[in-house]
């Protein structure tokens, strides 16, 4: 995962109002797999699995996220 992914999860998670423990809930995952991912841990969690890194290396492309399209919102 890049740095720029990492910003806009986190700038996304304020824009919402949740932290990462609520998006540890809605995802089903801990709060510590969610950081692990969301903070580079040196590879531990927050990286791009090496095939993927590989096949977008291969093809010149970059990782970017971006707001989806409607509200697919799961807020109670």
């Amino acid at each position: 995962m890049n740095e720029e992914v990492r910003a806009k999860v986190d700038a996304r998670l304020k824009e919402k109002g949740l932290s990462r423990a609520d998006l540890a809930r809605r995802t089903g995952a801990t709060p510590q797999a969610v950081t692990r991912a969301l903070n580079d841990t040196g590879g531990r969690g927050g990286s791009i699995p090496p095939l993927w890194a590989a096949i977008l290396e291969a093809l010149d492309l970059n990782l970017t996220v971006e707001p989806g399209q409607g509200n697919r919102s799961t807020e109670q």
